[in-house]
């Protein structure tokens, strides 16, 4: 799977089969603020929305970004990795 970053929709997707899954932010100075995390139902259960936040947060980190998970989706992923909760703002 290849997660591309599309800075002028704010977001990081991926498309599979004509599927594009995604992780939408919004960019607020030293802070991105992730607020959805969509895979189409054709996407379902392969693992991608846990890979595109992954990336996203790796994409934090290496930005030297704190992150705000408005998504309830990456605020889970975050509660079940530890090595991610310092990026929480």
């Amino acid at each position: 799977m290849t997660i591309t970053h599309n800075p002028s929709a704010n977001r990081f997707e991926t498309t599979i089969d004509g599927h594009t899954g995604y992780i939408s932010y919004q960019s607020k100075g030293d802070t991105l603020v992730y607020d959805h995390t969509i895979v189409p139902s054709e996407l379902g259960g392969q693992g991608i929305g846990s890979a595109l936040v992954k990336h996203a947060l790796d994409y934090a980190r290496q930005q030297g970004k704190k992150v705000v998970p408005q998504c309830s989706f990456v605020a889970s992923y975050i509660d079940k990795h530890e090595q991610y909760q310092d990026l929480l703002k």
